[in-house]
């Protein structure tokens, strides 16, 4: 499903699918700061990101609650959010932006991104579990 509302948007709208300029171009002032902005974009913008919002919720009713990871603080969450946050900013995109629709427009940048994106991952999860000996 992804794919396809990936597909959908970047045929019917002109627009990669990649969360984080998503929901950069829906809070830049003024309107068209954001790279490739347009009049209107507010508000497929807003129905995308709450669209993610409500899979979430729904995804909930359905599944039921997701397990808690036992010793995995708050404060790791914090950093692991802060973290991905600096790696999307220097990356210029998300992996839903280079994992989706860049490897789908055969994007020499989104490979090496992706690349990297993984390498970063393994490392982390190895720190996690064999460094700080966090259970997985």
């Amino acid at each position: 499903m992804i794919g396809l509302a990936s597909v959908w948007l970047l045929v019917a709208n002109g627009r990669i699918a990649g969360v984080s300029g998503i929901l950069h171009g829906l809070f830049a002032e003024p309107a068209g700061s954001a790279p490739g902005a347009r009049a209107g974009d507010r508000l497929w913008r807003a129905w995308f990101i709450a669209g993610l919002v409500v899979a979430g919720f729904a995804w909930h009713a359905f599944a039921g609650p997701a397990p808690l990871r036992q010793g995995f603080g708050l404060g790791w969450v914090a950093l692991a959010g802060l973290l991905v946050g600096f790696g999307t900013r220097m990356s210029g995109g998300c992996t839903s932006g280079h994992g989706v629709c860049g490897l789908g427009r055969l994007s020499l940048r989104s490979l090496v991104a992706v690349a990297i994106f993984m390498a970063a991952g393994m490392a982390a999860a190895f720190v996690v579990r064999h460094l700080l000996g966090l259970p997985s």
